[in-house]
């Protein structure tokens, strides 16, 4: 997952879209596969790269890293860097961001609930 450019059609295209709906640009603040995941591991409070990738075993050190830049530069998550040496990085949820965890907990009890409707086993 590279910088996409300013003028590419699929940033045009975002941006559109985005900018016509506020639903669709909360969803794309936090989508994809990994974004609200690593919000939510993040909710109980500060964690350290190691033991966010610790969370999420399944995804790349490249990925994470990737992922909390842009969560970063959305003001979703908090980073903090202490000069001590070895140099430590705390990450943490950004106010605005800790307003999603009410949001977040309903979607949870509503996979929970859509998951049981849809499951092989209840056909």
């Amino acid at each position: 997952m590279g910088k996409r450019k300013e003028n590419s059609t699929n940033m045009l295209n975002e941006k559109l879209i985005t900018e016509g709906c506020d639903l669709t640009y909360a969803v794309c603040k936090i989508g994809g596969r990994w974004k609200l995941l690593i919000l939510c591991k993040l909710e109980e409070g500060k964690l350290r790269f190691g033991e966010i990738k610790k969370l999420i075993p399944n995804i790349t050190e490249r990925m994470l890293t990737l992922q909390l830049r842009e969560l970063e530069k959305d003001g979703l998550v908090k980073r903090t860097v202490y000069a001590e040496v070895p140099p430590r990085v705390d990450y943490e949820l950004s106010p605005i961001a800790k307003e999603l965890i009410p949001i977040w907990s309903k979607l949870s009890n509503w996979g929970a609930r859509h998951k049981e409707l849809v499951s092989p086993a209840s056909l």
